[in-house]
């Protein structure tokens, strides 16, 4: 199995509303939980309460629609509201982040990092030392991994920022943003994805779901193809219908009746019955 780890802050973990876009169910995405491979369920971290739609499922349904004889897992360890400081060496995000790819690296392939980070520091002129706290955070995974050209996808802070809600403090995303772009330049496989055209929760900081199901495609095209994504890809919706038409197993169905169940949406009998029918298709 191939893995990839994700780190950064809320929008990688993820805030986008489950309700506002089709639920991903595929037995061969998987997540890290509890020191086990399960499968994949959105939200995929646990940071917060809040936790909901990040840009790891609908890249990893990319990586699928590629190798579809494969299975791939996701390692979540992003942390809402975290700064580039608590991604330093000595840090316990970083601790934590290091022991559970580690640990997944046991038994699958690390194959990249999915990063998106710096929201928490676009303000006070933190971006004047961001450049470098940012390149040393990407060499220290790199060397304690053992791999170091292990490909890290990088996502741009989007647009909506500084403008209303809580994103009004960040008002020098755009300068996170240049020194972001300086990082890729001068990091060996390590690439740039546009968050040109993302849309926002009403919190004005945080990429609603719809957004960042495409914001996951377009990490998955910088990492299929190593290359810089500097703009909306122009199959962005195709490749979502795509991952949402798909066809249905049995186990991810049992999966999904098994839930309906587990949360009062369904009696004894209902589900029984509907368990039968699954088995019998």
């Amino acid at each position: 199995m191939k893995s990839i780890l994700l780190i950064g802050q809320s929008n990688m973990a993820g805030r986008g509303f489950l309700t506002d876009v089709p639920t991903i169910y595929n037995e061969n995405i998987e997540m890290l939980r509890n020191g086990r491979w399960q499968m994949m369920a959105e939200p995929i971290h646990f940071d917060r309460e809040v936790a909901g739609v990040g840009p790891a499922a609908s890249f990893a349904s990319a990586w699928l629609n590629d190798y579809p004889e494969e299975k791939i897992g996701l390692i979540p360890c992003a942390e809402g509201g975290s700064s580039i400081a608590e991604w330093a060496d000595d840090q316990l995000l970083t601790r934590h982040a290091l022991s559970e790819a580690k640990f997944a690296m046991e038994t699958s392939e690390l194959i990249g990092i999915l990063w998106h980070q710096g929201e928490n520091d676009s303000l006070n002129g933190l971006h004047k030392v961001y450049a470098e706290k940012l390149a040393a955070v990407f060499a220290h995974f790199r060397s304690e991994l053992g791999l170091p050209e292990l490909p890290i996808i990088v996502g741009e802070l989007p647009e909506f920022l500084g403008k209303s809600g809580f994103g009004l403090s960040a008002t020098e995303y755009k300068e996170i943003n240049h020194e972001i772009k300086k990082v890729v330049v001068e990091t060996e496989n390590c690439y740039l994805v546009s968050a040109e055209g993302l849309t926002a929760n009403p919190d004005g900081i945080h990429i609603d779901a719809v957004s960042q199901r495409k914001f996951g495609i377009r990490y998955y095209e910088a990492f299929s193809k190593k290359i810089d994504i500097l703009q909306p890809l122009e199959n962005e919706e195709k490749q979502l219908q795509k991952i949402y038409a798909r066809q249905q197993t049995k186990n991810e169905k049992i999966y999904r009746l098994s839930r309906s169940f587990a949360l009062g949406e369904l009696d004894f009998q209902a589900f029984m019955t509907k368990f039968g029918e699954i088995s019998n298709e």
